[in-house]
């Protein structure tokens, strides 16, 4: 159940076929940070809605995959078909931004970490690059989050 102050948050899915990676930025700020990785395809859609509950959400981002000379994929279409499904099931707005290499980005950074980390810290990191990509072609996001999807 949403609460009655205003949303002030926005979040950003790196979406696979076994792990979701999402990020969260605040409206005010627009300063990305990784959140958590979803690791249960079944209750990928439920766990998502309860988060845009929870981080007081105003719009989810999704990164669509695409081929390197930019087009459609077989990963492509399953990430449209369940943003589709998602759509139905937020109270908020569902954006598109495209999302070139950020998993490849996102795993080079946290080699050059040198520190240790599982395949869900890329997928999380993959969605805080997806967020600032978006971020960055909308800089002023709380203005438009309420006019509905966008591609």
């Amino acid at each position: 159940m949403r609460t009655s102050r205003k949303p002030d948050t926005i979040l950003a899915l790196d979406v696979g076929a076994k792990r979701i990676g999402v990020a969260r930025a605040h409206l005010e700020a627009a300063f990305p940070r990784p959140l958590m990785t979803l690791d249960n395809p079944k209750s990928f859609v439920a766990d998502i809605v309860r988060l845009v509950d929870s981080e007081n959400a105003a719009a989810v981002v999704i990164g669509l995959p695409r081929g390197m000379q930019g087009q459609e994929t077989a990963q492509t279409a399953a990430v449209q078909e369940f943003g589709g499904i998602l759509a139905g099931q937020l109270a908020v707005p569902l954006h598109w931004t495209d999302e070139a290499v950020t998993s490849e980005k996102a795993e080079a950074e946290l080699k050059r970490r040198g520190k240790p980390y599982v395949k869900g810290d890329i997928d999380a990191l993959a969605a805080t690059y997806i967020l600032e990509d978006y971020l960055r072609e909308h800089p002023r996001p709380a203005e438009g989050l309420t006019r509905g999807q966008d591609g």
